[in-house]
């Protein structure tokens, strides 16, 4: 049925209707109607259109009206949106050579309703394909359509309702602490998630209401409507004393039920809310609003949706609870174990910090500690128990014990991790712990390192550098006994004045799935790029880094630093220490040496400084078995003179040589003769010192 009458040939013509009478045959039409179903007869050939009476009520026309050489006076009812969509289907069909059509369209009726009506009919051709009738049947589909309408948004209404719980279910599923709870419901996307654009959360605590979760534009945002006491006269407190809920279903409603938020009403901005108890195992932990900026009527199915969402939400909080309350008992337990406080050390300044993986219940083996050795020397510890349970903790707890034990009988560092690991192997466990241990001297410098399967330390130089030593290691605490192998090399470094030494557990470099040497130079990175004062830089590790990936797994560090020696500004001083394995140290050293010079206006002095400098250093780089501490001083009195001073820990003293003219060595000691004032070798501790001084003075004998 189109306005278009198509001829034999397949031209389309319009036809040129006379709108219908809809009046005088009401009656008639009403009673044809309710057979809703008739046919249509559409001869294109002559351009005519018989439709049964049936047919004709369904269009709302009088049969008597109807004229049959006017097929498109039935088109010309509908409202032009309508009549294209009919025109469409019947075009499309006859031109894409298709035997039959199918489609919906809006009729008005006389009373001024609109009804569904379904048009389907066959087309029939002549052998060569043209259109030459179409036959077919119209009805009242309205029934149907409605039908489909309902069942279609009652579907829409099931799929929203399934995926505010899948969401929320998922959600929850993943929320650990109440502080995750919170996170999930009033986070990025949590009042999307629960279909709603306003969500608060109550915690019952100690006979009051604690509002631990705000967001969006709710009643309880303003004050004196949130945490507090326990007054019936807000929706929230209400909901959770007779744990029953509240549908709201506009603010008027509200207000009618809570008078007392009267002075409130305009400057809500919400609709409709839903206050739920939250109960779970007959105990009431609080209460769950949630806003709607829509009016909602709150039916049968909404009110389910709310109240399983609440059913949710209670059962998270009471596993959160739990939690929160075992992980709080856990993590006093394990810092009953660490030592209370660790004592100012003379000479230095000293920093520790521990943190709990955040998942997981129970307590970690991770510890740390300073011990106080004689002649003033200290004992530094950290180290890693295997697992993150109570029976790890308990390990760790003895092991420490025993370990400060034997390193207060003086033991060198090998000697204390050997007995250490023979002490566990003994213990009824098969668990295994790494640890590094180091013995230091704040008075020289000294430091005796010694590592069992554990991270060696990092040392961050006066000048910012921060270097990995060499530090040799033994197998773990246990393992090493286990298969027979209790050697603990020792490795001696020396701590300048101003250079800080850092220690720490694997919690701190390791990223889940990422090779732990990248968390390992990231440490370095922050090393060199945090302040220099103990409680600071390791304020500012435990932050970047453990914050960054370092949640999933305890955390142990401890940070010493070495007080700052930078003498006064008429005898300025520096130290620096030059590893035997970091090549760039000789020529770092050189510049150094040079910049301090020109910083203290002494640049005249800087090309035989510099020169003295690498002559010192490659001689104990290349004839001892250790590094270097360089010192460079300023002597005011009586004459204005410049000491350098490079310390090592060999025994053996240099000589002077008169090497030949195709000798490559041996100029050393020569070299430093012609150039400085005097020099001179002194001992120092293990080791020796060898010194001299430039300056603009004569150059005395050589003592």
């Amino acid at each position: 049925m189109s306005e278009y009458a198509e001829s034999a040939d397949g031209a389309s013509k319009p036809s040129r209707p006379s709108r219908p009478g809809r009046h005088g045959g009401i009656g008639t039409i009403q009673r044809l109607a309710m057979n809703r179903t008739g046919s249509f007869d559409w001869d294109l050939e002559t351009r005519t259109m018989n439709v049964d009476a049936a047919g004709l009520a369904v269009f709302g026309v009088d049969p008597g009206t109807f004229d049959a050489s006017c097929p498109g006076s039935l088109v010309e009812l509908l409202d032009p949106e309508e009549r294209e969509r009919l025109n469409l289907a019947v075009d499309e069909a006859v031109s894409s050579g298709a035997h039959s059509y199918s489609v919906h369209f809006q009729v008005p009726m006389p009373d001024g309703e609109r009804q569904w009506t379904h048009a389907q009919a066959r087309i029939l051709r002549h052998p060569d394909g043209t259109v030459h009738r179409i036959v077919g049947v119209v009805r009242d589909a309205t029934a149907e359509v409605a039908h489909s309408a309902f069942v279609l948004d009652l579907e829409k209404s099931r799929e929203r309702q399934t995926s505010i719980v899948e969401r929320t279910t998922s959600a929850m599923s993943r929320a650990v602490s109440v502080d995750d709870v919170t996170a999930a419901l009033a986070g990025p996307g949590g009042t999307a998630r629960l279909g709603c654009e306003g969500v608060t959360l109550g915690l019952m605590e100690n006979a009051s209401l604690n509002v631990v979760a705000v967001s969006g534009r709710t009643l309880e945002a303003f004050d004196g409507l949130g945490s507090g006491g326990l007054d019936r006269k807000l929706p929230l407190v209400d909901t959770i004393l007779s744990g029953r809920p509240r549908f709201i279903t506009s603010p008027a409603d509200l207000v009618r039920r809570y008078p007392a938020l009267k002075a409130h009403e305009e400057q809500l901005g919400f609709s409709s809310a839903a206050y739920l108890p939250l109960v779970a195992q007959a105990r009431s932990l609080g209460g769950l609003a949630m806003f709607y900026t829509r009016r909602m009527a709150f039916d049968a199915d909404e009110r389910i949706l709310c109240l399983g969402l609440a059913a949710i939400v209670a059962q998270s909080l009471q596993r959160a609870t739990l939690f929160d309350e075992e992980r709080e008992f856990a993590t006093g337990l394990q810092s009953a174990m660490l030592p209370r406080r660790i004592q100012e050390v003379e000479g230095g300044e000293i920093a520790v910090r521990y943190h709990a993986a955040r998942d997981g219940r129970q307590v970690g083996g991770d510890w740390y500690d300073m011990i106080a050795l004689p002649n003033g020397r200290y004992g530094l510890v950290v180290g890693d128990v295997q697992g993150h349970d109570t029976h790890a903790a308990a390990i760790m707890g003895q092991l420490r014990i025993a370990l400060r034990a034997y390193a207060a009988e003086g033991h060198p560092p090998g000697t204390v991790l050997a007995r250490a690991s023979r002490f566990l192997a003994e213990l009824d466990t098969d668990r295994f712990a790494t640890c590094t241990y180091a013995q230091v001297d704040l008075g020289s410098g000294a430091l005796r390192v010694a590592r069992a399967g554990h991270f060696g330390p990092l040392i961050r130089h006066t000048d910012g550098r921060v270097g990995a030593p060499q530090v040799r290691g033994g197998l773990p605490l246990g393992i090493s006994t286990y298969f027979g192998n209790e050697e603990f090399p020792e490795t001696r470094l020396d701590l300048v004045p101003g250079e800080t030494f850092v220690l720490f557990t694997d919690g701190l470099v390791e990223e889940p799935g990422a090779d732990i040497d990248k968390g390992v130079e990231v440490l370095t990175q922050e090393v060199r790029a945090g302040p220099p004062e103990a409680e600071a830089l390791a304020d500012h590790l435990s932050h970047r880094l453990w914050e960054r990936w370092g949640s999933d797994d305890d955390v142990a560090l401890l940070v010493l630093r070495r007080s700052p020696d930078v003498g006064s500004p008429r005898a300025p001083r520096l130290h620096q220490y030059i590893h035997q394995a970091d090549p760039q140290g000789l020529s770092d050293a050189r510049s150094i040496v040079r910049q301090a010079l020109a910083d203290w206006d002494m640049a005249d002095f800087a090309d035989d400084a510099e020169l003295v400098t690498g002559e010192l250093l490659v001689n104990v780089l290349l004839h001892t078995e250790g590094g270097a501490v360089l010192t460079v001083e300023v002597l005011p009195e009586p004459v204005l003179r410049i000491r350098l001073s490079v310390q090592d820990r060999s025994s053996a003293w240099p000589r002077r040589r008169t090497p030949g003219e195709t000798s490559t060595s041996g100029r050393g000691l020569l070299l430093m003769d012609a150039v400085s004032l005097r020099w001179g070798i002194e001992p120092r501790g293990e080791g020796k010192a060898v010194w001299c001084e430039l300056g603009p003075a004569a150059r005395p004998a050589a003592v």
